[in-house]
């Protein structure tokens, strides 16, 4: 199978036989054995809903494919842990990748939440120093983000998590949990896997410096009106991608959240 974009063509080709596609500015040619059409750009949609492509249900999830492990080491263990992995995989034309090196950081998975008074409609997020942006040479490396910690007690829900990381980050109470997401921060070099959650609370009062003194934090608490997150988002003031991601959600199901969270007391 081949498909192509705008101008070019790239080959694809398919483990299920299924026709090729070869795109011009305003057309798509379907090529498969023994023939040869000319496929309006505007039957794309209905081609690929023919042979199951669809993002959102998983079914462009090819059958098949698969990625092998072939070998693992830890080349560094401090804070965290630095492996050295061998590895292949499926490729798109069907064909196995030759084995392939790879460093990855292995912090472990973590859990966050996005506090939400519904009553005042604010939100909670936390301050604080962040040793990446000063290797990156930022000038201001301290970080505006949800309460957030690592799944690294015995039998500790994700939801156990955020519930205690709002205690220990900003002194409050979670009620109810809304999951958001499950997402990878940095999937081409870290395993880190991070469970996002909005968390009903009572933010009247809330705010402060927090943090556990044995872990060297040093956290400042502080709610926000959802005019002024509107107002940071569309300025970009705000650099942490699962804070972004979080209330960038809370902005698409505020309406939602309010009237189910005001009207369950």
């Amino acid at each position: 199978m081949a498909v192509a974009f705008a101008t070019g063509s790239v080959p694809i080709a398919d483990a299920v036989d299924r026709p090729a596609f070869a795109a011009t500015a305003d057309t798509l040619r379907l090529a498969a054995p023994g023939r040869r059409h000319m496929v309006a750009r505007g039957h794309l949609c209905r081609l690929f809903r023919r042979w199951n492509f669809t993002l959102l249900s998983g079914r462009h999830i090819r059958p098949g494919r698969k990625a092998e492990l072939l070998s693992r080491k830890t080349g560094w263990q401090g804070y965290f842990r630095l492996e050295l992995l061998t590895l292949r995989h499926s490729r798109h034309d069907g064909s196995m990748s030759p084995a392939l090196q790879r460093e990855m950081f292995e912090r472990g998975h973590a859990a966050g939440v996005l506090p939400y008074d519904p009553v005042r409609d604010e939100v909670l997020l936390i301050e604080q120093f962040r040793p990446g942006p000063l290797a990156a040479g930022d000038p201001e490396p301290w970080q505006i983000e949800i309460v957030a910690g690592m799944i690294d007690k015995e039998g500790e829900s994700a939801e156990d998590v955020v519930r205690r990381e709002a205690v220990e980050e900003a002194g409050i109470g979670i009620r109810d949990l809304e999951p958001i997401a499950d997402i990878y921060t940095t999937p081409g070099a870290c395993t880190e896997r991070i469970a996002l959650f909005c968390g009903r609370c009572d933010l009247a009062g809330a705010g402060g410096i927090f943090g556990l003194a044995g872990e060297e934090e040093d956290i400042r608490a502080f709610p926000c009106s959802m005019d002024e997150i509107r107002a940071a988002l569309a300025r970009r003031a705000i650099r942490n991608a699962i804070t972004v991601v979080a209330l960038q959600w809370l902005c698409l199901n505020r309406e939602r959240l309010r009237t189910a969270w005001t009207g369950s007391d």
